[in-house]
C-alpha cells in the first residue's frame, strides 16, 4: 500500500506544471473534447509508466542489492534536483495532431512527451525501491490522472492560482528524503 500512496502523492506533485500538464492544457483549449482527452492520457500513461515499471522491476534482476541502493538513492538526489527546474513544452509535442483525432493526438503526444520525463523515470526508481511494480504504476498512473484531468477541465486559470514553486519544491524534498533514506539504509530501521 505504501508503494501505491507514495508513488501517487510524488507523482501528483511532480506533474504539477510539468510539460504534459502544459500538453493538457493545450489540447483542452485546442480540441474542447474533454473525454477523448482524458482516455488518452490514461492509457498513454498506463502503457509508458507500465514499461518503465517493469524495467524497473528487471534491473533489480541484474543489478546487485548494495549497487541497486546506491543508483537509487542517488537518482532520487537527481531527481530532487530535477524538480527544481521548470518545464517547457517543445511544440513537436503540441502539433503532432494532425488526422489522428482527439484521442489519437492526445495518446502519442502523451506518450513521446513522457519518454524519458520525471515521472518516467520516477517510475522506473519507484518499481525498483519498493518491488512492487503493479502498484507503482497504478499510483504513478493516478497521480498523472489527479494532476491532469483537472487540467483539461479547468485550464489555464487553475494552472495560475496553484504556487508552482512551492508544489515543485515539497516534491523536490520528497524525492530528497527518500534518496537520503535509501543512501544511508534508514528504510530498514523504520520497517
Amino acid at each position: 500500500m505504501e508503494a501505491l500512496l507514495v508513488s501517487t502523492g510524488i507523482v501528483t506533485l511532480a506533474e504539477m506544471g510539468d510539460k504534459t500538464q502544459l500538453l493538457a492544457f493545450i489540447l483542452a483549449a485546442r480540441f474542447k473534447r474533454p473525454l477523448p482527452i482524458i482516455l488518452g492520457i490514461l492509457l498513454a500513461t498506463l502503457l509508458n509508466h507500465g514499461l518503465a515499471g517493469a524495467f524497473g522491476a528487471w534491473i533489480t534482476t541484474v543489478v546487485g542489492p548494495d549497487i541497486l541502493r546506491w543508483v537509487l538513492g542517488l537518482s532520487f538526489i537527481a531527481m530532487a534536483v530535477w524538480m527544481l527546474i521548470p518545464d517547457k513544452l517543445d511544440n513537436e509535442d503540441a502539433q503532432i495532431a494532425g488526422k489522428l483525432g482527439v484521442f489519437g493526438a492526445t495518446f502519442i503526444t502523451f506518450f513521446l512527451a513522457e519518454m524519458g520525463d520525471k515521472t518516467q523515470i520516477a517510475t522506473i526508481a519507484l518499481a525498483a525501491h519498493y518491488a512492487a511494480p503493479v502498484m507503482v504504476v497504478i499510483g504513478t498512473t493516478l497521480g498523472m490522472m489527479l494532476a491532469n484531468v483537472p487540467a483539461v477541465f479547468l485550464g489555464n486559470k487553475f494552472s495560475e492560482k496553484i504556487p508552482m514553486r512551492l508544489v515543485h519544491a515539497i516534491a523536490a524534498g520528497i524525492f530528497a528524503v527518500m534518496g537520503a533514506f535509501t543512501l544511508l539504509r534508514l528504510d530498514k530501521w523504520l520497517a
